[in-house]
């Protein structure tokens, strides 16, 4: 090629390209691939389902109506159900029908499981046993617990590791992982939980952070003694095999002021992790679906930048 024609043929190229940057580009920014997926803790909708406007099994169309992937459920919504399996096959049906993936139930009132009693603890891990079917009947690959209960902090360690690990034993055969969440207590200090997850073996057995749930003492609603929400993060996530976005209040820009969702999820993306983010919006300055929506959007806003 000549050097007349190829200053031609480069010029040529750069005007098309001038055409479609930056602006005219957006279009192709804005559908890449977010680097994990959506799904919807059920509490967001607590209020609605414990005053009766919503039931359970509604859940799954909810969460398609407002933009979600995945269903994580609350076991306080179906408590009696456990054991139910038709009951169980219906929620499958549910969110089959709306094209969405049963992810994980979170349990609670089933026992603490760093009990100081030993007799109390070994009764909540059996306790546990009939969600983790539950769970493997729904086709869930987790359920999430609590570490509550001790009240040394070193016997508390011992007690979870033993309980964790006797929990995941039961449920490696059903494919279900065992997965702690930053609950208060001593489950809310990253140091702590950094030494019970260091003596677990078990791999099917890890963490579930949550951006804002580092108080690790509460007396009536006032948080006493909190722990650094990033700091917390970091330590829980090399464990994670589940992340809970939490949210509770937003800008005018559509950013939550209690966390920056963007630092939050830049270290989700550093450990690799890349799968369901859950939506667990708290707030009570906007509705319940709005909140839900605008926390949605910011995972996505944030997402984009990230992916």
């Amino acid at each position: 090629m000549k050097r007349r024609q190829f200053l031609i043929k480069s010029a040529q190229t750069s005007a098309a390209i001038s055409l479609v940057s930056p602006i005219n580009l957006l279009p192709f920014i804005q559908d890449k691939p977010l680097f994990f997926k959506i799904s919807l803790a059920q509490w967001s909708l607590h209020n609605a389902l414990f005053d009766k406007k919503m039931d359970n099994l509604d859940f799954a169309t909810k969460s398609r109506q407002l933009g979600c992937e995945g269903l994580e459920y609350v076991n306080a919504f179906f408590k009696d159900k456990a054991k139910d399996k038709s009951y169980l096959a219906e929620m499958n049906n549910r969110a089959q029908a709306e094209g969405q993936k049963n992810v994980l139930i979170m349990i609670d009132g089933e026992g603490n499981l760093a009990d100081a009693d030993t007799s109390r603890r070994l009764a909540g891990i059996e306790n546990h046993h009939k969600w983790v079917d539950a769970a493997h009947y729904l086709g869930c690959h987790a359920i999430r617990v609590n570490l509550g209960g001790g009240v040394d902090k070193e016997e508390a360690v011992k007690a979870s590791v033993d309980s964790l690990t006797k929990l995941s034993d039961y449920a490696k055969g059903s494919n279900i992982n065992i997965l702690v969440e930053n609950h208060g207590g001593f489950s809310s200090d990253g140091s702590w939980m950094t030494k019970v997850f260091s003596q677990i073996e078990n791999k099917n057995c890890g963490t579930l952070p949550d951006f804002g749930n580092f108080c690790i003492t509460r007396k009536n609603d006032e948080c006493l003694e909190s722990y650094d929400r990033y700091k917390g993060m970091s330590e829980l996530l090399p464990f994670a095999k589940a992340v809970s976005a939490k949210s509770n209040d937003f800008n005018a820009e559509g950013d939550e002021i209690h966390t920056d969702f963007y630092r939050v999820m830049k270290m989700v993306k550093e450990v690799g992790y890349n799968g369901y983010v859950g939506i667990e919006y708290e707030g009570t300055k906007v509705s319940e679906e709005k909140g839900i929506e605008l926390t949605r959007d910011l995972l996505i806003k944030v997402g984009k930048k990230l992916s």
